[in-house]
Order: structure tokens, then sequence, then C-alpha cells
């Protein structure tokens, strides 16, 4: 499958990588608005065409399907022109910035028969799939702690009055849409939305939030979630039921993940990644591409959509 690709920065770097892993991956065109930047980043992958216009990408025959890793705030506006040329997207996390957004997508998947999905690459991930099946062994369901906090490279630059993308708000960039989304999702793909939710947050003087927390009501338990891109934590995140807990090494790639029951044994729910954690997205995109489906029936549009009610 060919695919076109926005956006040359670090996360579009370890896409490709895993993705080489993939039988029926290939690159067929590269966008930049800068065709310097296109340039250097086509060499590098060995691609043939470079692009600055988009429309004139989509239509180009050159490609299939488009992974979009550009700045937050232009990805609805990227993934409709895209569906619009017939080109199926996979775009990275979040999704859009807004719930209207949302609904365009999904509106524009359906009408112009084009896939669609989010790439939320943990709630693909073998081990999070396995953690799935096995969550009733803990019993009821009493909480939730998921977190999320890490402190960003760019920070200090921030600290000296050099403000990059990260801590730009323009651009749908802060600590709930980068790190708080790999908290959201999976609870929504475990438990569905809460009843109510009450939210918290640092703002910075750019107005990006540089730490946050929530905490969702439902009818008997709650999930507490924490996100900071100004401080470090370096505690698993849990599932507290009555018979038992479990405990999942990182929330946003999780791997390890264990039952601690209350009598003391415990039960290894970790199974083993064969490939990089981005692989399984592309997988999982490939084949609803070539079953013809519009959606995912793990990362669906509608999960997509609660997660962007609750994050903006």
């Amino acid at each position: 499958m060919k695919f076109g690709i926005i956006g040359t920065n670090w996360i579009t770097d370890r896409f490709i990588k895993a993705a080489n892993e993939h039988p029926e991956f290939t690159i067929g065109a590269v966008y930049s608005r800068k065709l310097e930047t296109g340039k250097a980043f086509a060499e590098k992958y060995t691609i043939d065409n470079v692009y600055t216009d988009m429309a004139t990408m989509f239509s180009s025959g050159h490609i299939e399907a488009v992974y979009i890793a550009s700045p937050n705030a232009m990805h609805a506006e990227q993934s409709l022109l895209a569906m619009k040329h017939g080109i199926h997207v996979l775009c990275e996390k979040p999704a859009v910035t807004s719930i209207e957004e949302m609904d365009q997508i999904i509106e524009a998947s359906r009408t112009y028969k084009t896939t669609y999905m989010e790439a939320m690459k943990s709630t693909l991930l073998p081990s999070f799939l396995n953690l799935k099946k096995n969550i009733d062994k803990i019993g009821p369901i009493r909480r939730f702690v998921f977190h999320y906090n890490q402190y960003s490279s760019r920070y200090d630059k921030y600290k000296e009055g050099i403000i990059e993308n990260a801590f730009k708000p323009e651009l749908g960039n802060g600590s709930k849409m980068d790190l708080g989304v790999y908290c959201i999702a999976p609870i929504i793909h475990l438990v569905g939305a809460p009843e109510s939710a009450m939210k918290n947050q640092f703002l910075l003087s750019t107005g990006a939030d540089g730490q946050g927390s929530m905490i969702w009501n439902y009818a008997d338990m709650e999930a507490v979630i924490m996100y900071s891109k100004i401080s470090d934590s370096f505690l698993p995140s849990e599932i507290q039921g009555e018979n038992g807990t479990i405990e999942i090494d990182r929330i946003s790639d999780p791997k390890n993940i264990t039952i601690k029951y209350r009598d003391g044994q415990t039960e290894d729910l970790s199974v083993a990644h064969d490939f990089d954690s981005m692989y399984y997205e592309l997988a999982e995109f490939i084949s609803c591409v070539k079953n013809k489906q519009l959606e995912s029936t793990i990362n669906t549009h509608d999960i997509s959509r609660e997660v962007t009610k609750l994050l903006t």
C-alpha cells in the first residue's frame, strides 16, 4: 500500500522505522511546506515524489493512503482534504481539536467511502488487548488511576523564553492533548465514557496547559487521570478492583501488565511484542483498508469521538 507522509518530525521517523517491517507498506510521496525540507526527508527515505501542495499530492495517483503527523490543529483540515480525494487516512492522536471536527471527519469517511483511523497505538498492543480479555478477574472495578507525567525536553527552552510548538495552544498542543490522551483513550476502550467529569489544569503563560488532572464519575467507580509536561512520575498506572489490582508499567506503551490479587498471588498478562509499538496501528489500518472497513473495530470512530469530548 502506497502511503503519503505529512510531517517530517521525530514521530514520523519512528513510524517509518516501524512501518518498514510491514511487507505491504511503501512510501509514494511526502508533503512539506518547504521544498528543501521535503527533499531532505525524501533523500533520507528514498522517496521519489515531494510535494508542497497537499491537494496535488492527494490527486497525483502516487498514494492510496496518508499518514498525518502534523501539528494537532491541522489534523482535521488535512484529513478532510485527503478523504475528499479518496485517500484513506491514518492520523496521529489526538485526531482533532474539537467535537465539530470529529463529526465532520466521520461524515466524510462515510460520504467518500474512505477508511479513517486515529493512530492510538497503545490500545492495539498485544498486552493491552490481553488486559481487555482478563479485566473481569479483579472483580468489580472501583477505580482507575492512570497517569502520564513526563518532563518535556522543550520545557527548559520555554523557561528561557524560547517557545516551541509543544507549548503553543494555537497548534492544539499542551499536556492534555499530547499526554493526557494516552490516559483517556484506554479507559474509554475498557469501560466507556463517564457520567460526569471534573477537570483541573495549570496554564502556562502561552495559554497551553503544563499539567492537569481529571476525575471521572461512573455509577459504581471513578477514574483519576493525571498528566504533565513540566514534571515526571515513575509510578505505574492501576486498575483497582475488589479482588485485585492490575498494574500497567507505562500507559502510553503498555507492555508489562500484572494482576496482583488480594490473596498475594500474581498473574502476568504481558504478551510478547514482536514489533515496534507503532507497527500494530499500521497493521490494523492496512487490514481495514483491504477489507473495505471505514473504521477499525478497535479504534472506532465512536471511541475517537468520546475521547475528543473529554479532551476539549
